[in-house]
C-alpha cells in the first residue's frame, strides 16, 4: 500500500490493480469518495491494463489537513503518484471533481497522458451549482457527513436506483463520504474556486479524449459534457441512457464495456505515434 509525499508535504495513498505490464490508467476520483469507488472498473480492466488508483487529500488513507483545498494541487498530487510508481505517461480517467483534475492534468501535463477519460463532469461553473456546494459544505460542518450524504444522495443517483436504495442510504451514509467534514469542504472549495478560464485551455489537448455522461445526470448534465466535448478536437462524446452521476457503479456493464473500447483505440494510436516519433529521431540521427 504505497504512500507517498506531494511537494507541500501532505501524505498520499495510492495503490495498483492488475496487469503489472501492462498500459497504465491512473484513475482520479471524486468529491466525497475515494479510490475504492473504481472497483468495478479496475477489476473490469485487471486483465489488460495496470490501473493506480489513488486518494485525493482529504479522502481514504490520504492525509486530510485543515484549510481549503486546490484543484491545481491535487492534479500536481496525481503527479507526484506517477512519478513514485514510475510512470512516465499514463491514461488518465477522472470522475466528477476528478474529471476537473484530470482536464488540468490534460492542460498542464499533457506530455504525461496517453489520453483522457472524463465521467459526469463540466468545464464551467453554474450558480446553481457553487450554491449547491456550498450547501453541502456548510451541512456537512453544521450537522456532519451522514446528513450531507442523504442530501446529496438525490443528486448522485438516478431515480429509479434512488427508490430502490432509500431505505439504505440513512446508514450507508457514514459509509458514503470517508471524510470529516473540514477535508470535504476543502475539497468544495477547491472545486469553487478553479477559474473558468480552464474552458478556454481545453483546446490545448491532443490526445483521445473520452467524455462520458449519463443522460439523467442532473448534477453535471449533459450539456455540460457537451460543452467539454465541442472545445476538445479530439474527444468523442458517449451518453448512457438512464444513467445518473453515479453511472460507473449503476451502470457499470456499460460504463465498462465503452471504456474498454475506447482505451484500446487510444492505446493503438499512444503505440503508433510513439513508433513514427522514435523512427523520425532515428533518422535525424
Amino acid at each position: 500500500m504505497p504512500f507517498v509525499r506531494a511537494t507541500d508535504g501532505v501524505r498520499l495513498h495510492y495503490n495498483e490493480f492488475g496487469r503489472r505490464s501492462g498500459p497504465p490508467v491512473l484513475m482520479i476520483q471524486g468529491l466525497g469518495t475515494d479510490k475504492h469507488a473504481w472497483t468495478l472498473q479496475r477489476l473490469a480492466l485487471a486483465s489488460k491494463y495496470r490501473t493506480i488508483a489513488l486518494d485525493n487529500r482529504g479522502a481514504g488513507r490520504s492525509d486530510k489537513p485543515y484549510g481549503d483545498y486546490s484543484l491545481e494541487q491535487m492534479a500536481q498530487d496525481a503527479m507526484t503518484v506517477l512519478d513514485h510508481a514510475g510512470i512516465e505517461t499514463a491514461h488518465v480517467m477522472g470522475a466528477s471533481m476528478g474529471g476537473a483534475i484530470t482536464e488540468i492534468i490534460g492542460v498542464r501535463h499533457g506530455q504525461r497522458t496517453r489520453s483522457l477519460t472524463l465521467a459526469c463532469t463540466a468545464c464551467m461553473h453554474h450558480e446553481w451549482r457553487r450554491e449547491l456546494l456550498a450547501e453541502w459544505a456548510s451541512s456537512a460542518t453544521r450537522n456532519g457527513m451522514g446528513s450531507m450524504t442523504a442530501e446529496a444522495a438525490r443528486w448522485i443517483i438516478g431515480p429509479r436506483s434512488f427508490r430502490r436504495l432509500a431505505p439504505a442510504i440513512g446508514w450507508m451514509g457514514p459509509f458514503a463520504f470517508t471524510r470529516p467534514p473540514h477535508a470535504f469542504a476543502g475539497q468544495v472549495a477547491a472545486i469553487l474556486s478553479i477559474d473558468d478560464s480552464l474552458a478556454d485551455e481545453l483546446s490545448e489537448i491532443s490526445v483521445p479524449t473520452l467524455v462520458i455522461v449519463g443522460n439523467q445526470d442532473i448534477l453535471t448534465p449533459r450539456g455540460d459534457a457537451e460543452d467539454i466535448a465541442d472545445r476538445i478536437s479530439t474527444a468523442e462524446l458517449v451518453v448512457i441512457s438512464g444513467a445518473a452521476h453515479g453511472l460507473m457503479i449503476e451502470h457499470a456493464t456499460t460504463f465498462n464495456r465503452v471504456l474498454l473500447e475506447f482505451l484500446g483505440r487510444a492505446e493503438q494510436t499512444y503505440q503508433a505515434t510513439s513508433a513514427e516519433i522514435h523512427e523520425a529521431a532515428a533518422n535525424a540521427s
